[in-house]
């Protein structure tokens, strides 16, 4: 645990989240990181997401922690008038269900707005309004259906992205909304009805895609196989065979590279002096910086490149990160699994002066905060606590 509530951006508001898998979860994450109370509502026997195998083993521990969890079965009279109170009582909803669900258990925003009209209502979904609106959506199928995954791909062999990136920037563009109804509701004192969407998110990420055949007027490749804008823009093979990206993308830059790696006759050859000109002599420049490169230790490439303050970094996995000196500083949260592991997890991305977010509730068991959210929020004494709710 670490900094109270009272010390963050958001603190004071109220959160009702109905979500599961990514993109919802992601929503309420940013929120609770940045200091709302955000009660998380699962239904009996707690969220699926807490028991997926294989590579959504760590959606759950990744996107929920700073919330409290209440279990209700919203299919009893009693567990939908207690999820009916408790968004009366909140600044902000968030579902990401299937279409028309949430309306028809009257938790929908025509229906709640009634009773809190303050309230800003976030729904995550496939597609924004149009005829798509009503299909089911995944962070895969809108990047196979959006270009992501042929840009991400090899030709012929379109490829997801190597994380939920469309559920992840989703949630966030979701957030943007909410926070954006926030300050529309300090002038108007109403609340709207904000969404965001798997499918606009990644025709948004593509758009810088779309861009580009717009200006160049050529079919697009895959990043893959992609024409670089800059001659010196690849991944490098070390001594010990590790490997190394490196990226040099200005002038400037190739005269320190042609200085730190001894390139005299590329540094004295005029014909390079331009991005454009070492661009279209890239076949020639980059076999003979593998073969050097090849000759040098991954440490000592680091060394050189570090003190030349050249664009480098070497290629890691995601459980590399945990020990990254970097994420350490300050950009990692530690987090307490199911099975009483603790574990380290990234932190959000932005700092406030100096400070940086991090923990003020462990990953919530199922169910665990009923009553004491019930205290606070003024709600005990018109519900009783029974294993129904």
């Amino acid at each position: 645990m670490s900094e109270p509530a009272c010390d963050l951006p958001l603190s004071g508001l109220r959160v009702v989240e109905f979500t599961h898998m990514v993109m919802g979860p992601v929503v309420g994450l940013i929120l609770a990181d940045l200091g709302a109370d955000v009660i998380k509502i699962e239904p009996p026997g707690g969220d699926k997401t807490r028991r997926l195998p294989g590579s959504g083993a760590g959606y759950f521990p990744m996107y929920n922690r700073n919330k409290r969890s209440l279990c209700i079965d919203t299919k009893t009279p009693a567990g939908l008038a207690l999820a009916r109170r408790l968004c009366g009582r909140a600044d902000i909803v968030i579902e990401n269900f299937r279409p028309g669900a949430m309306e028809a258990l009257g938790l929908g925003y025509a229906e709640l707005s009634q009773t809190n009209p303050q309230l800003i209502y976030c729904s995550l979904k496939g597609f924004l309004k149009g005829p798509y609106q009503h299909r089911t959506a995944l962070d895969e199928v809108c990047q196979m259906m959006g270009g992501l995954a042929y840009m991400t791909g090899l030709p012929g062999k379109p490829m997801r992205a190597g994380a939920s990136v469309v559920d992840v920037t989703g949630g966030m563009f979701g957030v943007i909304a909410i926070l954006a109804a926030l300050e529309q509701r300090h002038r108007s004192g109403r609340g709207q009805h904000v969404q965001s969407s798997l499918f606009e998110t990644t025709g948004f990420l593509v758009g810088q895609h779309m861009a580009q055949h717009a200006v160049s007027q050529q079919p697009l490749q895959p990043m893959s196989v992609r024409t670089s804008a800059w001659a010196v823009y690849d991944i490098f093979d070390t001594a010990e065979g590790e490997q190394l990206f490196i990226g040099v993308v200005s002038d400037t830059q190739w005269k320190l590279f042609c200085e730190a790696f001894a390139f005299a006759d590329f540094a004295a050859d005029r014909a390079l002096d331009t991005n454009a000109q070492r661009v279209s002599r890239r076949n020639e420049i980059l076999p003979r910086i593998r073969a050097q490169f090849l000759k040098l230790g991954k440490a000592e490439l680091m060394d050189r490149l570090e003190h030349t303050g050249l664009p480098f970094a070497p290629i890691a996995r995601p459980e590399d990160l945990t020990a990254d000196p970097q994420l350490n500083a300050g950009g990692l949260v530690e987090v307490t699994l199911a099975d009483g592991r603790k574990v380290k997890l990234p932190a959000l991305p932005v700092a406030f002066g100096d400070q940086r977010l991090g923990l003020r509730h462990d990953l919530p068991d199922t169910g665990e905060d009923l009553a004491a959210v019930l205290a606070q929020w003024g709600l005990e004494e018109n519900v009783a606590i029974t294993p129904e709710v």
